[in-house]
């Protein structure tokens, strides 16, 4: 009695690969012939060895392919010794490969990304991702390499904000990887679970579905060369934050913030939870949105309607800088309704740039210079190990 190949490549094409609803052979996935090999003395058993070539190594039905690939196997070969799968004289070596290369270890992703902000708010409606875009803009113009990550997976919006609610991002091939390729808009590359899922169904998914759906944007993407990467972070602390601080070296945090005293309370918890111990990334500055009121046929008057300087005395007292004032204008909430952000202007001279959109560039530049100080005076960030 003997064992040919012919039997191991007819035994794998009875094994279904719910990935194609095909069988191993018809999908491609034998990645070689298999290879057979005799007992070299009396009692030995037979050895076969098979590679099986699957998309990538997070593939959901690897596990369960190759248990029943060597089932199959073991289950062909009793026939010919004429016994039972367990009692047959065989040793089954299935060995697996991936046409993508498996996605480098925390603590290596993202090596051509130079700072990684993060901009954080303690409490929804400050503004948090009308100043991400803005920023992420503002920095485009002033010619850095800028990317911007959505990272509110329950309440994205810079699909909307940049006007890009129909894409659907497609996937390259990078260096043995498949890897999303980001929407470029307005000089910014751009990634959001808006690009995947429905805007009009609500995302019911438990904190361990959201938090790998953003480590997938963040580490199967082509992110590429970036001067600049900005995290849009959902309001207040939570799992996405605790992931993002696992998974990025954050070189710093922008906390945005209105005057109102209910909102700066909350911004104080935003500070603490960059400032404590475990986690230890710098504040680089503070963020007053909606600063006062500017009515268009009254540009030289100012109406603080959510208080006056709350986020200045905030910043004295944290010992942060205070980057930047941004008045509440009617123009900054319907450019980012119409998809059309008040940063992206015109040249940096041109009369198509009003005070909100020079106030913008005035906030790039400042958190140019505090992170360049922070990358001087400090030590990079390190990756929050959580036990």
């Amino acid at each position: 009695m003997a064992l040919y190949p012919k039997l191991i490549m007819d035994a794998l094409a009875t094994v279904t690969y719910a990935g194609t609803k095909k069988n191993l052979v018809e999908s491609g996935m034998v990645a070689d012939t298999p290879a057979v090999a005799a007992p070299a003395t009396e009692g030995e058993p037979w050895k076969v060895k098979v590679v099986l070539e699957f998309p990538r190594d997070t593939d959901p039905f690897l596990k369960s392919t190759v248990k029943a690939a060597e089932a199959a196997i073991k289950y062909h070969c009793a026939k010919v010794f004429s016994g039972s799968p367990a009692e047959t004289p065989v040793e089954v070596e299935i060995v697996t490969e991936y046409k993508s290369k498996p996605r480098p270890e925390v603590g290596k992703l993202l090596p051509d990304v130079k700072n990684i902000i993060a901009v954080s708010s303690g409490k929804g409606g400050v503004g948090k991702s009308t100043v991400a875009a803005n920023l992420a803009i503002a920095l485009a113009r002033l010619g850095y390499k800028v990317g911007l990550l959505d990272c509110d997976i329950f309440g994205p919006s810079m699909p909307k904000m940049f006007q890009v609610e129909d894409a659907r991002p497609y996937a390259v091939n990078v260096d043995g990887r498949d890897l999303i390729e980001p929407i470029d808009k307005y000089g910014v590359k751009l990634l959001s679970i808006g690009f995947f899922v429905s805007p009009d169904t609500a995302t019911l998914w438990r904190g361990g579905m959201a938090t790998n759906a953003l480590k997938q944007l963040i580490a199967d993407a082509d992110w590429g060369e970036l001067d600049f990467f900005i995290l849009d972070t959902p309001p207040g602390t939570s799992d996405i934050h605790l992931t993002l601080l696992q998974t990025l070296a954050i070189t710093g945090a922008v906390i945005v913030s209105t005057p109102q005293q209910v909102a700066l309370a909350d911004a104080r918890k935003g500070i603490d939870m960059y400032r404590n111990e475990k986690v230890n990334v710098p504040i680089l500055g503070l963020v007053e949105n909606m600063a006062w009121f500017t009515p268009a046929e009254l540009p030289e008057n100012r109406y603080y309607i959510f208080g006056k300087e709350g986020c200045r005395q905030l910043a004295d007292e944290m010992n942060v800088p205070l980057l930047a004032q941004i008045p509440l204008v009617q123009s900054i909430c319907e450019s980012g309704d119409s998809g059309q952000p008040v940063a992206v202007g015109g040249d940096l001279q041109s009369p198509a740039d009003t005070m909100t959109s020079l106030a913008f560039i005035n906030l790039a530049q400042s958190v140019v210079t505090v992170t360049n100080r922070r990358n001087r005076e400090q030590a990079a960030t390190k990756i929050v190990q959580v036990k």
